[in-house]
């Protein structure tokens, strides 16, 4: 043992065997000793190397390189380092699946991104990056967003997801390595995306909140590409009172945040300013709005209709009826505005009390028709749109048949029929469920039973003034809604666009009419100004426009906020190259401009920011 010690010793402490890096030759020692040492100078044996023969040995030693891999340390320019590429000059797509308010989500992403500088592409496979916004509502649309995500990921492209699917399960294993904007930082995408686009995977799914109150969202105020200029969706509140054992998206938007009823208005108002004939109020239940705050919905309807102005109108999102029952009587005064569709989506889900309680859907039949009668009785002509939910577990044929008979009696103009999909994670997905075939069988009925009526043959004949917002999917006809939204095809006449006009009815389908505009009868523009451009950015101030039209340098503050932001990366030798591959901006509010530029710095892209008051 002693002699395996210092044999160690002189290894490692030894100055000719110590330098990292360096190979050296041991001569093999004797196996044993023939005799005891008397002495510890005595291991040393007289043919070993002296230390100053060591010393000489160690000069004609040389390290050894490894050869390191090319396949692995080798970047080709398809594959640029992540601190070289420079964000905001991408392609990107955006995919929005499910409900209005996801839809004005995606907007907001849209807007924020275009006004940073990304381009907003109609082709995904030109795009660099997809952003796939999700619902969670039923198994399909998840399948859908599954599959793009799949699709992306073959073909290489970078991913960002957002909705409610995300944000209510972000840890399912399709999920993993992606990065996720929840539902309440839509006004963060930016980063998101740069950082996504820099190969980085960044996770916000945080809530908003104000001393320690969560709030409805993003602020109204952000930038917004429109998907139709004509029509402004509003976000009035995020999240519901209830809790169905069926919804997902319960676990997505949360509990109820309302936004203020003055920035609802302000965002109506910029709306109208730039064009909007056409405002729809959405939520996952408007009914329940700004009962966290301490007011109502009627009270929120009334300050609306003070800023719409002459041609235009608004459209009411879908309410519950345990709100709507407590404001029948002014809801009923607001529905008869002449700047209000008399229209009003009331989701009953099934015409049994039995099934309603299973649901936890706070009302029973008696409820929802009382609504109905009152609302027909005080709203002539008024539109009622439902949704019904076939084979909700423990449905039972008797069940199913009161329901029938709901829909035969009030012969719903719109009816959305949804064959019930257990969603993972929810109380309904742990119920016996009800046969597929059974479920299958009973929506199809169902629908027979819609589709053997036709609510608009009456109208025939009849003139009516409609409002004018968009294209036909065939492309065919022009789509206008009569004041009680109910859909008229008009001729594809470049002049009617964005107007009301009066039209006389001479065909009707299941699900429109069919009118012409009546010569000598007086033509509204509704808007207020030019409509923005399909695929302009909204929320941007005029001094800011007509920067991004003049280029940025031209703004009076331009230089100076910019050499600031150039300073703070503290380049201490002004005599380096410093390349600026280019500056875009955005609004961040009404007063300021957020000036970004992107900075190549030694081969290393930085960007740097700084705000102009443009006031």
């Amino acid at each position: 043992m002693l002699y395996l010690f210092f044999f160690f010793f002189f290894f490692f402490f030894s100055p000719g065997l110590s330098s990292k890096g360096i190979s050296v030759v041991l001569k093999k020692m004797p196996a044993a000793c023939d005799s005891v040492l008397e002495d510890i100078e005595d291991i040393v044996s007289a043919q070993d190397p002296k230390p100053h023969d060591r010393q000489f040995v160690r000069k004609n030693v040389f390290p050894k390189v490894r050869k390191r891999s090319s396949q692995q340390n080798t970047q080709t320019d398809d594959d640029p380092p992540s601190d070289s590429i420079i964000p905001g000059v991408q392609k990107i797509w955006i995919r929005t699946w499910g409900c209005s308010h996801n839809n004005s989500d995606g907007e907001y992403m849209a807007g924020q991104l275009a006004a940073y500088g990304y381009k907003i592409t109609d082709n995904s496979a030109e795009a660099d990056l997809w952003l796939l916004n999700s619902c969670t509502v039923k198994n399909p649309a998840e399948d859908h967003f599954r599959n793009s995500i799949k699709k992306a990921q073959e073909g290489n492209k970078k991913v960002v997801l957002a909705g409610c699917v995300p944000q209510a399960q972000p840890r399912q294993d399709y999920l993993k390595g992606l990065s996720i904007i929840g539902v309440q930082q839509i006004d963060r995408v930016v980063e998101v995306v740069e950082e996504t686009i820099k190969g980085h995977s960044v996770r916000l799914l945080g809530q908003k909140k104000d001393n320690g109150k969560r709030l409805g969202g993003a602020r109204l105020d952000l930038p917004k590409i429109r998907k139709n200029p004509l029509i402004e969706i509003i976000s009035i509140n995020t999240g519901c009172l209830n809790a169905c054992t069926y919804c997902k998206t319960k676990h997505a938007r949360g509990d109820l945040a309302s936004y203020p009823i003055e920035e609802l208005v302000d965002r109506a108002k910029q709306s109208f300013q730039e064009g909007v004939c056409e405002i729809w109020l959405t939520s996952e239940d408007t009914g329940a709005y700004g009962r966290d705050i301490g007011t109502d919905l009627p009270t929120l309807l009334w300050k609306l209709v003070e800023v719409i102005p002459e041609g235009a109108m608004l459209r009411l999102g879908m309410t519950n009826p345990p709100y709507i029952l407590e404001h029948l009587e002014e809801m009923a005064k607001i529905l008869n505005h002449p700047r209000v569709y008399a229209f009003l989506h009331i989701p009953v889900q099934s015409a049994s009390d039995s099934v309603l309680m299973d649901m936890k859907r706070e009302y029973c039949v008696a409820d929802f028709k009382r609504v109905v009668d009152f609302l027909k009785e005080k709203v002539p002509g008024i539109t009622i749109a439902t949704d019904i939910i076939c084979g909700f577990p423990g449905e039972t044929d008797e069940d199913f048949q009161e329901t029938m008979k709901l829909v035969e009696q009030y012969r719903f103009p719109s009816l959305f029929i949804n064959q019930f999909y257990p969603r993972p994670g929810t109380p309904a997905a742990k119920m016996h469920q009800v046969p597929a075939a059974v479920k299958k069988q009973r929506t199809k009925d169902l629908s027979q039973l819609f589709h053997s009526y036709n609510p608009y043959d009456h109208k025939v004949g009849e003139r009516q003034r409609v409002l004018v917002t968009e294209e036909s999917f065939d492309s065919n006809y022009y789509v206008a809604h009569n004041p009680f939204y109910e859909q008229v095809l008009v001729p594809k006449d470049p002049v009617l666009m964005g107007k009301m006009v009066e039209v006389n009815i001479y065909e009707a389908g299941k699900h429109f009419m069919k009118g012409q505009p009546v010569s000598d009868a007086r033509v509204y523009t509704a808007s207020i100004t030019r409509p923005l451009a399909k695929g302009e950015v909204s929320g941007l101030t005029e001094i800011f426009r007509q920067t991004k039209e003049d280029s940025l340098e031209q703004h009076p503050t331009y230089h100076s906020s910019f050499n600031r932001a150039v300073d703070a990366l503290d380049i201490t030798d002004r005599n380096i190259p410093c390349a600026v591959h280019s500056q875009v901006s955005y609004c961040t509010g009404r007063d300021t401009i957020l000036v970004c530029a992107n900075v190549i710095f030694e081969d290393t892209a930085i960007t740097v920011r700084s705000l102009i008051n443009v006031f």
